[in-house]
């Protein structure tokens, strides 16, 4: 066990800057020359670049790191890597290679480095990809994290705002990490909800993304730092529109008293503050509104595909034990961007 004032200060995905911030500041930056192999770029917002070198190959380039959100270095280190190799599953990707991000104090064990480490080789293993190398930098504080190569048809690339109206949403993982570790830092937590928030953030999506693979998915995105409620801002792309059934919203049965408790987080607060006129609550009470801004770390796929393939992916994913609910319903876009049904 290491000190809590050093090694966990609230990290995971609660760290990222704000959609909002990043938005105006992606605006800005000079454009490159138009290629057409680059698939996807920063652009689209999308969750990984796709270039294509072959008629049937793309590379599918990612990275994420960011600070511990849990007190055990090689859970964090598994954590880290799950919430880094997702972002090639939501593309429809396989993972190849991946290389380590390392940010270390130097007058701090390097045990703990090692257990890190090792948490995150063991999930690049199970991802089936080679970890390849890394970098590492002396800091002031503990981040982890990975720059992840796949590789993808191009001609069935998931990108996030490719739905159609009348798609139903496949949401894979229970949402309320966030709001749960934010619970465990200050010991407010129960050891069965954290227990239930770990095995979530440390379950790749691998073995949705295989599913996925037997159905005509229209749009993809995984659930992370921006909440449920700002991804699907983000696939609707300001085209669409969309419904929100709260009543079947997964969630860990505790972060709904823990929201209750106001043991929230910072950036589930921009996430309301930068999606939140967007979003028309109906008969939702308040601890589900923050569940739904809550920040996710190595959240679930989010999948839009027809009604009838819906719900046969559905039973696929119960079948095989994940908590998977379809979550909602594209429309032609409205005057109302999200509208959540009430409970």
């Amino acid at each position: 066990m290491t000190d809590k004032n050093i090694f966990c200060k609230g990290g995971g995905c609660t760290a990222k800057l704000g959609a909002g911030v990043l938005s105006r500041i992606l605006e800005k930056l000079p454009k490159a020359p138009f290629d057409k192999n680059l698939i996807v770029g920063f652009d689209s917002r999308d969750d990984a670049a796709v270039y294509k070198i072959s008629e049937d190959t793309a590379i599918v380039q990612t990275l994420d790191f960011f600070p511990p959100m849990v007190e055990d270095p090689y859970t964090f280190g598994k954590i880290a890597a799950a919430n880094a190799l997702s972002d090639i599953y939501a593309m429809g990707g396989c993972v190849k290679t991946a290389l380590n991000i390392v940010c270390f104090p130097e007058n701090m064990d390097l045990n703990i480095l090692g257990q890190i480490m090792c948490g995150g080789s063991e999930k690049v293993i199970e991802a089936g990809g080679i970890l390849a190398g890394g970098h590492s930098i002396a800091d002031s504080d503990v981040k982890y994290g990975l720059s992840v190569m796949g590789i993808a048809d191009p001609r069935r690339i998931y990108k996030n705002n490719e739905g159609k109206a009348g798609d139903l949403l496949v949401l894979t993982k229970k949402l309320g990490v966030g709001i749960v570790c934010t619970a465990g830092r200050v010991g407010e937590a129960s050891k069965r909800a954290m227990n239930e928030a770990v095995d979530s953030m440390t379950m790749l999506n691998k073995y949705a993304a295989d599913i996925c693979k037997g159905y005509d998915v229209h749009a993809c995105t995984d659930v992370t730092g921006f909440s449920l409620l700002g991804h699907i801002h983000e696939m609707l792309d300001n085209r669409l529109s969309c419904e929100i059934f709260a009543d079947r919203i997964p969630y860990i049965p505790e972060a709904r008293d823990y929201a209750d408790e106001f043991l929230l987080t910072a950036a589930g607060q921009r996430n309301r503050n930068f999606v939140g006129n967007n979003v028309l609550f109906e008969n939702i009470s308040f601890a589900m509104e923050e569940i739904l801004f809550d920040p996710q770390t190595s959240g679930g796929l989010l999948i839009a595909l027809s009604e009838d393939q819906a719900e046969k992916m559905l039973s696929e994913m119960k079948e095989k034990g994940m908590p998977a609910e379809i979550v909602g319903r594209l429309t032609e876009k409205k005057n109302i961007e999200i509208l959540v049904k009430g409970e």
